[in-house]
């Protein structure tokens, strides 16, 4: 009997994001399927800081683009961030132990084709343009994603 999880990322930290990768590649590999769906806050995962434009972008959109995290890669702590300082000591502690990055996990969920969704109302309201998200992420609307969890045997708020 084949299951899936569903994973809603409204987080925009890292270790957060990381606990949700973690998970998804996880169930992919016992052949869960798996979708997640990015709002909000959680956009900042699946935006490519190399696509980011500020064109045809009102002076909010563009403000937001410059104070928030350009990507994966800017993410910072839930706690302890300490202006980046504990994201840098969590990653060294990481790499100590060979746990692998965020980074990682991120290319591993997209070469094990997990579904990532972008919710359409989140993805206006915050400025973003289509072509600056991850070529795998489906831009889908709330009653889409309900659909989604209602066909999964497990969803997570993350």
């Amino acid at each position: 009997m084949s299951k899936k999880i569903n994973l809603l990322m409204f987080s925009g930290e890292y270790d957060k994001a990381m606990a949700g990768l973690i998970l998804a590649n996880a169930a992919r590999d016992i052949d869960v399927e798996v979708t997640m769906f990015f709002s909000f806050w959680g956009l900042f995962l699946v935006r490519d800081p190399e696509k980011m434009t500020l064109e045809d972008k009102s002076i909010y959109e563009k403000l937001m683009d410059v104070i928030t995290p350009k990507g994966p890669g800017q993410l910072p702590l839930s706690h302890l961030n300490f202006s980046g300082l504990g994201r840098m000591m969590l990653e060294e502690m990481m790499e100590e132990q060979g746990a692998p990055k965020l980074i990682h996990f991120l290319k591993g969920a997209r070469k094990k084709n997990i579904k990532f969704y972008a919710c359409k109302l989140s993805v206006e309201i915050m400025g973003f343009k289509t072509e600056e998200l991850l070529p795998e992420v489906e831009i889908i609307d709330a009653a889409a994603y309900i659909k989604d969890a209602l066909e999964s045997d497990v969803q997570l708020f993350i």
